[in-house]
């Protein structure tokens, strides 16, 4: 029986301690008028050099007494017709300007709840990628990971606090306390005939719908499945296994139908005028990728506890087998997807791309080399899959890349240009990972964690590779 320590214990309650005075600290500094955010931005430019943030007019400033007709032709501005033409273009750059500085405002104002949107979906999205690990091992009835179910168990039981967490963000940005999705203010929708077109399915009461569907079947899952995993533990056949393999085997395809409809909505709608046909296999090769890593990690640090005595090193090179492959997988699907939208350079799903490399080099870029390069570095060698600290090593590598990923998904449409790793985005990091840590720790503290009447339980004490 694992016993949560209290120096485990105590550490994740700092983590979030920390965390929720660093969140607080991001709410209260964001900006409540124009003037503040202007002033912000202005700072924050002097801080690094002027070199992120520039390029915007200043207002009342003219580049000179030129007309620019609808052709883009020049044409020298003469008597009153000029100083009419000059003030029209004066007003309109007035009208320009008020309208960027709001959003500028909108910009600096959705930075605290951008990073608590992308720290709750990256923890949440480790869980929902255990969980469907966990339903392909039931589902296939695989042999060596039996062993392993305790810590998935454990590890899926985020999805109540991760899920209730991000869908009080949702439901929040409905009652427009945010400007994450666009497409929920109506002065946006009323100029906006493509968003317009796309109100039967992006509207606010159907998107909360599909949400709590969403989450109750993946819960339902989780729990009901937990349920006949410890019943079996205690009977005298193999009806509970039965049950939960048939379970399994329906539950992946609800799984896969509607982990593409989220990532649809709680991701891609923060863009909603790109899409990508395959963005949902994205989406859950990184949560996946980053499901398993959470699992191997979690495995290590009980054995090094003296728990988990069976569990052997043929194990966790599985594991690392895992995380190898299917860091190419993602890789796959990240390029696959970049390249046909860049090749065909349409404009609606171009900018996407644009977007990112132009004002989000570094994590754009370090997000490949982290997920991709360096888990090819470490972990080809077949060796170095089974030697504990590569394998955290890399894992802590890969997560840390994954979380850029979900970064660069929502702060390009979020915050804009006006992003920077600070207080916002490090305090929600660890208030999770403190949350996160706790929870999981403590569900598998109430059970065992090995399992006794698995049918294939003794194939997976006698695991070797």
């Amino acid at each position: 029986m694992y016993t949560f320590s209290n120096r485990l214990k105590i550490g994740s309650f700092i983590l979030m301690a920390v965390g929720l005075i660093g969140i607080a600290i991001g709410f209260i500094s964001a900006p409540s008028t124009v003037e503040e955010a202007k002033a912000m931005v202005a700072s924050h430019a002097e801080g690094h050099g002027g070199d992120h943030g520039d390029g915007h007019a200043v207002p009342g400033e003219t580049e000179g007494e030129v007309h620019m007709d609808e052709a883009g032709m020049q044409h020298p501005t003469v008597g009153m017709g000029a100083e009419v033409e000059h003030g029209n273009a004066l007003a309109h750059d007035q009208e320009h300007e008020m309208s960027h500085d709001e959003h500028l405002l909108h910009q600096l104002q959705n930075r605290p709840w951008s990073a608590l949107y992308v720290a709750a979906l990256f923890f949440f999205f480790i869980a929902l990628g255990v969980l469907a690990f966990y339903a392909i091992q039931r589902a296939a009835q695989a042999g060596w990971s039996p062993l392993l179910f305790r810590v998935m168990e454990g590890i899926t039981a985020y999805l109540v606090p991760g899920g209730i967490i991000v869908f009080v963000i949702l439901l929040l940005s409905v009652l427009h306390l945010n400007h994450i999705f666009v497409w929920m203010d109506p002065e946006v929708v009323a100029h906006d005939e493509l968003l317009q077109g796309k109100q039967g399915y992006l509207n606010p009461t159907f998107f909360l719908i599909r949400a709590a569907i969403f989450l109750a079947g993946w819960i339902f899952y989780r729990e009901y499945s937990r349920k006949l995993s410890l019943a079996q533990d205690e009977a005298t056949d193999n009806t509970n296994f039965v049950k939960n393999f048939k379970w399994s085997a329906a539950f992946l395809v609800f799984y896969l139908v509607t982990e593409s409809i989220m990532s649809w909505d709680w991701i891609m709608s923060v863009d909603p005028h790109w899409f990508s046909t395959l963005f949902g296999w994205y989406v859950f090769a990184s949560m996946f990728v980053s499901g398993i890593t959470v699992i191997a990690m979690v495995v290590i640090y009980l054995k090094s506890r003296g728990y988990l005595p069976d569990v052997n090193d043929s194990h966790l090179h599985d594991l690392a087998k895992f995380m190898f492959g299917i860091s190419i997988f993602w890789t796959y699907l990240w390029f696959a997807q970049f390249m046909l939208i860049w090749y065909a350079d349409i404009p609606e799903e171009v900018t996407y791309f644009v977007t990112r490399i132009d004002d989000y080099k570094l994590p754009f870029f370090g997000m490949i080399v982290m997920n991709f390069l360096f888990p090819i570095l470490v972990l080809m060698n077949s060796d170095y899959k089974r030697v504990n600290w590569f394998v955290v090593m890399a894992g802590i590598i890969i997560l840390l890349g994954h979380y850029l990923d979900v970064f660069n998904m929502i702060m390009p449409a979020t915050v804009g240009d006006q992003w920077y790793i600070g207080i916002p985005e490090i305090s929600s990091v660890l208030f999770f990972m403190g949350l996160f840590t706790f929870w999981i720790f403590r569900a598998m503290a109430t059970v065992p964690l090995q399992p006794k009447r698995n049918p294939f339980i003794e194939e997976s004490r006698q695991f070797h590779y």
